[in-house]
């Protein structure tokens, strides 16, 4: 989709015949790429390849790769103001996509009870991470949550994405796509968005009835600032930890929300079926069909060339700091939203679409690449008669 990004990603898609991009991308790169890199290759999209087992992995996992990610991000940018100044973009792009695995995966696990064992823990862990990431207070945000799982509640005016998509993006059902595109990216530039994004987290976050909780949250700011004025850190202080909470969360938030649900037609969203989550939700999953072409010719090597630099910047950006954890398959949460088998997501999606997945009548959809499903999403809004209540 050539508006959001121009060079590489379009070079792949026109390229490709219609008959190509129909197939699905991962097993073409199972069939065109050496064995030694499909485990990668798995990771990157999250689709696995044929022979893939299934490897479960323990929520906890999930938990201490965020907290390292975090804590070596932020050490590397600090590192960064007195050894060399190119560890700092690195250093912050880690520690948001830390960020991102406590919001996306801990954060919203806890409030589904499957990251720990015990409900008082996962309680607790959510409204720690809500205190001090600034998130929504974490009891708020369950209930609000499990009402987002609703179909009857999915795509209304109570409904936490359509929330986001109305009143924090500020979009507008009916609008031109062009408009709408316009008013993503022209967000996204705007420190007034992300001062209003913020804005709304800090009062979310700070201005709950739970006193404890907000001055949790207070104080491990205030003595988080406080030590880094006494020790003359205060520009590491900014650059390590206020700008990835703020403002880099934030964009990587955008992205992620606007693909995780589309709008339907409005005959589907009025009628309000079981299978209204199934025609909102598709599957996300990074990356681009490679080229059909051998590599043994000047033409071929450098198109496989483009791929593997689209694949290894691109790519791996957006499942780094943005689909981060299972993000990409956020539409196996919605079928299965109380299943363990979250830690296993790349698998588990595949085996229940390959199943069938015999509880619903619409089989899983998906969509390959970030901006394609951000496209997708502002276009299904587009489509909707203007003024559409929600």
């Amino acid at each position: 989709m050539t508006f959001w990004f121009p060079g590489l990603i379009a070079a792949q898609e026109s390229s490709s015949t219609p008959a190509v991009l129909a197939a699905n991308p991962r097993l073409v790169m199972y069939n065109r790429l050496p064995r030694w890199t499909q485990p990668f290759l798995t990771w990157l999209t999250a689709q696995p390849a044929p022979d893939d087992p299934c490897r479960e992995r323990s929520p906890l996992r999930y938990v201490s790769a965020a907290l390292l990610q975090v804590l070596t991000g932020a050490a590397l940018t600090v590192a960064g103001l007195h050894l060399c100044i190119a560890l700092i973009p690195l250093g912050m792009l880690l520690t948001t996509a830390g960020l991102g695995l406590l919001q996306v995966v801990v954060f919203h696990h806890c409030s589904h009870g499957t990251v720990f064992k015990d409900r008082g823990t996962n309680m607790k862990v959510g409204r720690l991470i809500s205190a001090i990431l600034l998130f929504k207070h974490f009891d708020h945000y369950k209930h609000e949550h499990m009402l987002h799982h609703s179909n009857n509640k999915l795509l209304t005016e109570e409904d936490e994405f359509a929330d986001f998509v109305f009143n924090t993006c500020r979009l507008e059902a009916g609008v031109a796509l062009p408009v709408l595109r316009r008013r993503v990216l022209q967000g996204l530039a705007s420190p007034l968005f992300h001062a209003r994004f913020l804005a709304r987290r800090v009062r979310a976050a700070w201005w709950s009835q739970d006193r404890k909780h907000n001055l949790i949250g207070v104080v491990s700011w205030g003595l988080l600032t406080a030590f880094a004025l006494a020790t003359g850190q205060w520009l590491g202080f900014v650059l390590a930890w206020v700008v990835p909470v703020t403002v880099l969360l934030q964009a990587a938030t955008v992205g992620r929300i606007l693909c995780e649900h589309s709008f339907p037609d409005i005959s589907i969203i009025t009628a309000r079926g079981r299978d209204l989550t199934c025609h909102a939700t598709s599957g996300v999953f990074p990356g681009v069909m490679p080229p059909s072409s051998p590599a043994k010719s000047a033409p071929g090597a450098l198109a496989w060339l483009g791929w593997w630099t689209n694949m290894l910047t691109v790519q791996v950006f957006v499942r780094v700091v943005i689909l981060v954890g299972d993000a990409p398959c956020h539409d196996y949460h919605h079928r299965k939203p109380a299943s363990r088998r979250w830690t296993s997501y790349i698998q588990a999606r595949h085996n229940d679409k390959e199943a069938g997945s015999k509880t619903f009548q619409t089989d899983y959809s998906e969509i390959w690449g970030l901006f394609r499903a951000v496209d997708a999403t502002l276009a299904s809004l587009s489509r909707l008669p203007p003024g559409t209540p929600f």
